[in-house]
Order: C-alpha cells, then sequence, then structure tokens
C-alpha cells in the first residue's frame, strides 16, 4: 500500500529533526551517523545547520560525512550558503567551505576563490582554496591562477608543499612559464626547491615528492647547467 504523501512528508521531517539534533551529541560516531542520515534522505531545511556543523566540527571523518551531505543536496541551496562560509573570520569555516564547493564543482562559484583566500595565512585555508580553484577555475583564468598559485612556492611544510605541486600540476603545461621564473637564481632556495620538484612530477607524476625535492636541492647545489640536463 502506498504511504499517503502526508504521512511519508512527516516521517522525513522527523528523520531530519532527529538527525539534526545528534549532530550535537558528543560522541563522534554518533555525529557521523547522522549526518550519514541527512545525507541518505536530502531535505533543503537541514542545509543551514550542515553549513554551520562544518563550521564548528572537530572530527575530519564527521566533516567529510557532512561534505558529502551537503553534495547530496542542490547547488542551487548549498553554494549561496558555502560562499557566505568562505568570508567567514574562522578558518575552519572558510576552509571547510570551500572543501565542499570543489567537491560540488559549480563553476558559478569560481569567482569567489579570490587571492586572499589563495594566500590565505592559514595552511589549511590555502591548500582548500588551491583544491577548489584548479576544479572551479575557467580555462581562460588558468595562466592567472597559476600566477598566484606561484607565489606560495616553498611555503609551509612537506604536506603544505604537495598540495600546492599537485594544485599547479592539475593546470597542466600552462604552469610552465611561472615554474621556470621561480627557479631563478634571484629566486630564494625553497622556492627554487620547490619550484624544480614541481616540474619534475609535471614531467614524471611517478616520481614521488620527496624524491623530486631532494633531487631539485641537488640540481640546485650544482648550478643551472645540471637544471637544463636534469
Amino acid at each position: 500500500m502506498t504511504m499517503p504523501k502526508q504521512d511519508t512528508n512527516t516521517s522525513t521531517n522527523t528523520i531530519t529533526t532527529s538527525a539534526l539534533q545528534a549532530l550535537e551529541n558528543s560522541s563522534s560516531s554518533v555525529r557521523l551517523r547522522a549526518a550519514l542520515a541527512v545525507g541518505t534522505a536530502p531535505d533543503p531545511r537541514a542545509v543551514d545547520r550542515l553549513v554551520e556543523r562544518c563550521a564548528i566540527e572537530p572530527d575530519f571523518s564527521v566533516r567529510e560525512m557532512l561534505t558529502w551531505a551537503l553534495t547530496r543536496h542542490s547547488a542551487a541551496t548549498t553554494v549561496p550558503l558555502l560562499l557566505r562560509e568562505v568570508r567567514s573570520e574562522g578558518a575552519q569555516a572558510r576552509s571547510q567551505a570551500l572543501h565542499t564547493l570543489s567537491k560540488i564543482g559549480d563553476r558559478q562559484a569560481w569567482p569567489a576563490i579570490t587571492r586572499e583566500l589563495l594566500t590565505d595565512a592559514d595552511d589549511e585555508v590555502a591548500r582548500s582554496a588551491w583544491r577548489a580553484a584548479v576544479v572551479l577555475v575557467p580555462e581562460d583564468a588558468e595562466a592567472e591562477l597559476a600566477g598566484v598559485l606561484a607565489t606560495q612556492l616553498g611555503r609551509g611544510e612537506r604536506e603544505t608543499q604537495l598540495s600546492l605541486s599537485r594544485a599547479l600540476i592539475a593546470l597542466g603545461e600552462v604552469i610552465t612559464p611561472v615554474l621556470r621564473a621561480a627557479t631563478s637564481e634571484d629566486a630564494a632556495p625553497r622556492v627554487r626547491h620547490h619550484a624544480i620538484a614541481t616540474e619534475r612530477l609535471l614531467r614524471d607524476p611517478d616520481a614521488g615528492f620527496e624524491f623530486a625535492i631532494e633531487e631539485a636541492k641537488r640540481v640546485v647545489a650544482l648550478g643551472p647547467t645540471s637544471h637544463e640536463e636534469s
């Protein structure tokens, strides 16, 4: 027997309300199941709360499930709220909103990926912005994006540097001129190492980042002739 529409709506409302309440539970496993429930039965009324929770959720796995739940809703509903979050004062709010935008992939969000976000002082925000940028960038803006990303070469520890290299490599051959410029003798050693390593990974994706960095250090130590021959 077909359930009356009103009863179906009532059931959905009950599930959504219960799941949203469970997002406040002290147990991360309970919050994870709650996010899964909201994503499994999408309800536009839950989007605000999902976005708000992303900004404060301490557990990585739960944040990933929250992002998945948001991707299960209409971009017309989620993207405007996420664009508001990328301007938040909270670093986690900015980072998670950018991460979610990269998963949704709606290119109407591209104008929100500003130079300020791409160079954000918080490494997690910057890394999320790099990933979102290479997904959302229009083809005619790729060279400009490569130029902005190149200003971050040499930044942070290995994990941050690898994220930047991956973002640059995703843009393809358009990055070659900016990498070449970053290997000049006027550049700081960290910048040169990172640029040469990224260039090597572009040519040989299987090389491995640590190997590429060590090779880059050797190239810089031996001088420009070694770089030309490598």
